[in-house]
């Protein structure tokens, strides 16, 4: 067993109950959601699981797809997880089958708020358990979200901007902000975070713009137009996750300058980490996702049980006004000294981040092993 050595313990007291009381005698998962709902006779249902692509992160394919399925295999319950492919058609589709099928608990990460409060008005119309999935649906009706803190997640993106600018001796000057999706409501709290940080700290937002569905090519296109149109003149730049840091710091390597500026992001993608190791990317934030899949599972699980589960927190839909049950997980900045850390959780291994010479020697270096 890999040592877990720096994921967050927020809510894992709260998924270690829900699983503790959901064993089942039911076979094992698949991914049949024909088995319909829970009912009184003990039956376990189904839980159906909508991801939303596999272009803006890696994360949703390659950590929460098999977290999910192990957790809810471990449990003998039977789950469906598909994913929508970037695209809002097939999100709806996926839904209106997950439904049919008779799932009895639907968990979805929203590509947009409106199609997400769509999809989970449609199932609780049906009786079904909804879950939002790391992304809170603005207006939806999800009975529960499983999530970490997005704003301390912008405000450790902040705090790591500045680390790096005053490292380079510039304790003041222009930030750029390439931010996430408009539609996505942990754009707007990412921003809110490292925003905060960067105007705190006596730094002034000389270019600040949102990365429509969080594409990284669209985004280096951006990118591109604002370092132009500033001359180059940026002490820093916010980047909202790893896809939109590597989209600028393509472009700073085409302008001959990256790793002279700093740039940032998160979701410990290993492009991420082997830009941290080679200093080309500041640093990225680490979210243990398995103990997010963990507790969201549990909380399915739960449900599908025909249980009332308690979470340990609450979040305000700043749309509705509706407060929303709430597991919220910390997360935590990496740095070169530390990318070892994510190694030892799990997340990734020495093999997927030492693919070169080059950086090979930054994980000797930095004992990444």
């Amino acid at each position: 067993m890999k040592k877990r050595s720096i994921g967050t313990v927020a809510g894992v007291a709260a998924a270690a109950l829900f699983l503790a009381g959901c064993s089942s005698s039911s076979e094992s998962g698949t991914s049949d959601a024909s088995s319909g709902s829970a009912s009184g006779s003990g039956e376990v249902g189904t839980v159906g699981v909508i991801l939303p692509d596999t272009a803006t992160s890696d994360r949703w394919e390659t950590a929460d797809r098999p977290a999910l399925t192990a957790a809810f295999e471990n449990a003998g319950v039977q789950v469906d997880i598909q994913n929508a492919g970037g695209d809002k058609a097939k999100f709806a589709t996926l839904c209106d089958q997950m439904i049919n099928e008779g799932v009895s608990v639907l968990m979805i990460v929203n590509l947009d708020s409106e199609s997400g409060a769509a999809c989970t008005d449609k199932a609780a119309a049906q009786g079904i358990k909804t879950i939002d999935y790391d992304r809170l649906t603005l207006g939806g009706s999800s009975e529960y979200y499983v999530s970490f803190d997005n704003v301390a997640v912008g405000t450790k993106m902040g705090e790591g901007l500045v680390k790096c600018m005053q490292a380079d001796g510039k304790t003041s000057g222009p930030v750029a902000l390439l931010n996430g999706s408009p539609t996505d409501n942990n754009a707007t709290l990412f921003k809110e975070g490292y925003e905060t940080v960067i105007t705190d700290a006596g730094y002034t937002i000389a270019a600040d713009q949102a990365v429509p569905e969080w594409d990284n090519t669209t985004a280096g296109t951006i990118f591109e137009q604002m370092y132009t149109q500033a001359g180059g003149n940026f002490n820093g730049v916010a980047a909202a996750n790893d896809g939109l840091g590597g989209a600028a710091i393509a472009v700073l390597e085409k302008n001959g300058v990256a790793g002279q500026i700093p740039v940032t992001g998160q979701d410990a993608t290993d492009e991420g980490l082997q830009r941290v190791l080679l200093g080309t990317q500041c640093m990225t934030v680490y979210k243990a996702i398995q103990k997010e899949a963990d507790a969201a599972a549990a909380l399915a699980i739960a449900l599908a049980k025909g249980e009332t589960p308690t979470v340990s927190g609450s979040v305000t839909d700043p749309e509705s006004g509706q407060t929303t049950p709430a597991e919220l997980l910390e997360p935590v900045a990496i740095f070169p000294e530390n990318v070892k850390d994510v190694v030892a959780d799990g997340y990734t291994t020495a093999a997927d981040l030492c693919t070169n010479a080059e950086l090979q020697a930054a994980c000797e270096k930095y004992g990444v092993s």
